[in-house]
């Protein structure tokens, strides 16, 4: 062999020893797989056993439902909650697989809950192959109760006697039903929840997400050995909700307003409370409130006859109307309570001032049309605070012409006017403006004393609160908190600024225009004895004009030195046509909802308010009567052949 070549390896030869070694592993592995195959063999011949064993369990895959979250008041008192209801749940096909339970099983449902056996009978043998039957709905407690009871103080020997049976096959299952303890209170503010759980107008609709919670379950399975196993996981519950809402508040103002349409009637009647100073909405009523716990029934507005007729078009859209929320949804011309809004803005942008004086001689001709004041001989020498407290359309159409369109259309547009305020309630429509290349000199004139464009009411309300709190525009809002099921705060709705408005100095102007309005002008119906009350009235004639159909309304604050509280009353198209272009009576429910409201919100009046001496003697610049002769018009837009109607008085 040459260097560097490698050795071959030596072959290892198998030994005796090796060879029974090999041998008796492999007998082991065939022994093994021998026994698999008979366990196999075993198990699948036993199947049937098993599947009869499967089948006598129950409950494989349980809900475990949530609880939908409270909706609670600003004080904490239940609004909305959900209780908890349980269905009596027959499991057929576990009696027909242990026939001696029948007997005491349909006993025991005919004692307790008055059941017929034939029935019963029938009924297991119908479902036989069914697990699951809803036999009876929506029980209470003590009925669920009655059942456990019955089998407790079943004789021992029963109980021990496989025999003689033992009850099965009737489990409880358990569902939250929602309910509300004060049935129709703040109805369009609450919304309800629908049988799926999901909400349905109101905070039940805005806030859904944070009311419902997640669904838990219960899992049977079973191991190689045929045990039954178990795994639970808990259902998570929904949020609380703490409203802005005031109850008691709400009650008050639901009281007086039902009651006023039983009295005198309207198409909408709402009414509208909100804190200046937070946006926070304390009241809010839309006509008559429907029964939260049974918000489909109309019984409360048409009669069984009325009701068998409608199809199902008919009675939908009846039911919208019930459930709309006038406050947010519907819009309308505002009518005179929008004057302040141009005063202010002139004011802002120093086109008057507050010492200044006009002359209203009963009219304004603009363009082609003679536009009237509602007082056709005309107010006489007057400044901005009495253009306000007097209402007069002949000073405003002066203010709003020196303003223009382009700052007139800017102010609109600052204080929120044709946008959605943001409230948090769903439905909010924006109201509609005129753009500013459409304000030309006659839309310009009507738009200064609220015709020509719509609003919603709380659009108004929020705005208004900003031009008596100072000049801050806070969006309005409907909760407060929201809540854990142990009532931790998991977040706090803190009052938001959206913009300034007009400057205190403006501010403090309008307040003292306001109170002169309700003590002088032409708000008197809304005085309260004891109270410092500040407002303006609004009149508006609805399109089309010819019809003669008026929207009323008083917009106000209290106390008017240091406004806390808004209050707006609309009244649209009162059922009694010699009142329903008197302003007065939304005053008048204004000042009854305030005389019981206030003492209940702790507001009392402290001192005497004193005021800047921009008041003239009325009796030095009186103008004598018959000086203006022509009858009073305004020009219609929306009318092809430029149609005039006379502009209703604000005054009673």
């Amino acid at each position: 062999m040459e260097q560097g070549e490698k050795k071959p390896k030596k072959r290892k030869r198998m030994t005796g020893k090796m060879q029974t070694t090999l041998w008796v592993v492999f007998c082991l592995f065939l022994v093994g797989i021998l026994f698999v195959m008979i366990r196999v063999v075993m198990v699948g011949g036993n199947t049937g056993y098993a599947k009869a064993s499967l089948s006598q369990k129950t409950g494989t895959n349980t809900v475990l439902q949530y609880k939908r979250g409270d909706i609670l008041d600003r004080n904490g008192t239940v609004l909305a909650k959900s209780e908890k209801v349980y269905h009596l749940i027959l499991d057929a096909r576990l009696l027909v697989n242990n026939k001696e339970s029948i007997d005491p099983t349909v006993r025991a449902l005919c004692q307790v809950y008055g059941y017929e056996e034939g029935e019963l009978r029938a009924l297991i043998e119908e479902r036989k192959s069914s697990a699951y039957y809803r036999l009876r709905k929506y029980m209470t407690y003590e009925e669920k109760m009655a059942f456990e009871e019955y089998k407790k103080n079943l004789p021992k020997e029963t109980e021990t006697n496989e025999k003689a049976g033992k009850i099965l096959g009737v489990t409880f299952e358990e569902e939250y039903l929602r309910s509300y303890p004060f049935g129709s209170l703040a109805s369009h503010v609450l919304g309800f929840a629908k049988a799926d759980g999901d909400g349905t107008y109101g905070i039940e609709q805005q806030y859904n997400d944070v009311l419902s919670g997640v669904n838990g379950r219960v899992y049977d399975y079973y191991d190689s050995d045929l045990n039954v196993q178990q795994e639970t996981i808990p259902a998570k519950d929904g949020y609380h909700i703490v409203s802005t809402i005031d109850a008691n508040l709400q009650r008050i103002v639901q009281k007086h307003t039902e009651a006023f349409l039983d009295e005198i009637g309207a198409k909408n009647t709402a009414v509208l409370m909100m804190e200046v100073n937070s946006g926070e909405v304390l009241a809010m009523q839309s006509n008559y409130s429907y029964d939260l716990n049974d918000p489909r029934s109309l019984s409360k507005w048409y009669s069984e006859e009325e009701i068998a007729q409608m199809d199902n078009d008919t009675y939908l859209n009846a039911l919208y109307q019930v459930w709309r929320n006038f406050c947010i949804s519907d819009s309308y011309e505002p009518g005179s309570t929008f004057k302040p809004f141009t005063v202010a803005a002139a004011l802002e942008e120093a086109i008057i001032n507050t010492t200044e004086t006009f002359l209203c001689n009963g009219g304004e001709q603009v363009a082609d049309y003679f536009i009237s004041c509602h007082n056709e001989w005309g107010h006489g020498l007057i400044n901005a605070a009495q253009s306000i407290m007097h209402s007069c359309n002949d000073v405003l159409m002066e203010i709003a012409k020196r303003l223009g369109r382009t700052d007139f259309a800017e102010y609109q547009r600052r204080f929120l006017f044709g946008t959605a305020t943001g409230i948090d309630l769903p439905g909010e429509v924006p109201g509609i403006l005129m753009e500013e290349e459409q304000l030309n000199e006659t839309e310009l004139a009507t738009s200064s004393f609220g015709m020509s464009f719509n609003t919603t009411m709380i659009q108004l309300g929020s705005a208004f609160s900003s031009m008596v709190n100072g000049g801050i525009y806070y969006e309005p809002h409907v909760v407060k908190e929201i809540c854990n099921a142990d009532g931790v705060v998991i977040e706090k709705i803190q009052p938001r600024e959206v913009c300034r408005t007009v400057s205190k100095e403006t501010s403090e102007f309008l307040k003292d225009a306001f109170y002169l309005t309700v003590q002088e002008g032409t708000a008197t119906a809304a005085k309260v004895d004891g109270y410092f009350i500040g407002g303006k009235t609004g009149t508006a004639q609805k399109l089309p004009r010819s019809e003669g159909k008026y929207l009323v309304s008083f917009i106000g604050a209290v106390p008017a030195d240091n406004p806390q509280v808004m209050i707006y009353v609309v009244v649209d198209e009162a059922a009694d046509e010699e009142l329903q272009s008197r302003a007065s009576i939304a005053s008048k429910l204004a000042a009854e909802i305030l005389k019981e409201a206030l003492p209940y919100l702790k507001i009392y009046p402290d001192g005497e308010i004193e005021y800047p001496n921009f008041v003239i003697d009325e009796e030095d610049v009186k103008m004598q009567e018959g000086e203006i002769g022509d009858t009073g018009v305004v020009y219609d837009p929306d009318m092809n052949e430029g149609n005039m109607q006379a502009i209703p008085d604000d005054m009673e």
